[in-house]
């Protein structure tokens, strides 16, 4: 892991892996590599059945993740848990073909749908982005790499969030931003009831049409052991960023925290 590769190579005819430029550190905990073989299982109709259970909006909101993170023409910055490189995508278009994106996520199965929606853009920024397998609480980057930080819903799904957390403190350079994009851990009743309801009666039986109701049973669960947006800010306020604050979003049901180091 010792030298950056600033584009993934044009690659035609067959299907290649993604390139690895760091060097991977295994996931060691348990549940943690639980996770990772659901998303694994998940990869290939991800993109698929978020745009039919968002409706779309996931696109608006994850637009509005990037926007906050101040990533700027030239920046070096890092997508965490980049799934299919949604993220990483409009990262790219936000630092150009001078700039350089990093995205890393622990399905490998998820980089390689990455890596190949990557092949098929023709846009130039879009080669500045490379895709790396890695663990969220133990990253693989030198203090005060980064100009900016985006993570979408991935913070949920990591087993050790202080951890995570404190990492992306130490690999930000200070005055730069984390956007951290999520379902938001309601304190109203009446959102979590809605929230709950679609969960059980529209996401899970239509995950089941694709093998997929298990997996995505685990949402509801996850979001009711994730943290309210007061517990996301004093988590990154406490790991030593100098100011937080979590925006509601989606009519409540997602939520963007912004921490600046």
């Amino acid at each position: 892991m010792v030298t950056l590769h600033h584009c993934l190579p044009s690659i035609t005819g067959q299907h290649r892996r993604p390139v690895f430029p760091f060097k991977q550190r295994p996931i060691r905990c348990a549940a943690a590599a639980e996770r990772q073989e659901l998303f694994n299982r998940i990869a290939p109709v991800y993109d698929n059945l978020n745009d039919l259970f968002s409706l779309g909006n996931h696109r608006i909101w994850k637009r509005m993740a990037v926007s906050w993170c101040g990533a700027k023409e030239g920046d070096n910055v890092l997508d965490l848990c980049c799934g299919s490189g949604d993220l990483a995508f409009l990262l790219s278009e936000k630092v150009g073909p001078h700039g350089q994106v990093t995205a890393l996520d622990f399905s490998k199965e998820q980089l390689q749908i990455a890596a190949s929606r990557q092949q098929v853009r023709s846009k130039p920024c879009y080669k500045n982005i490379k895709w790396v397998e890695g663990n969220a609480v133990d990253l693989p980057f030198s203090n005060s790499y980064f100009d900016a930080i985006t993570i979408g819903y991935g913070l949920r799904n990591v087993v050790d969030r202080p951890k995570a957390i404190e990492e992306m403190y130490r690999v930000l350079k200070d005055g730069s931003k984390v956007s951290v994009l999520d379902f938001n851990k309601s304190t109203h009743s009446i959102t979590t009831s809605i929230q709950d309801w679609v969960i059980d009666y529209v996401i899970v039986p239509v995950a089941s049409g694709h093998g997929l109701a298990s997996e995505y049973e685990y949402l509801k669960n996850s979001i009711k052991e994730y943290l309210t947006g007061d517990e996301l800010e004093k988590l990154a306020l406490e790991a030593g960023f100098s100011s937080a604050k979590h925006f509601e979003i989606g009519g409540g049901f997602m939520g963007n925290l912004v921490a600046t180091r």
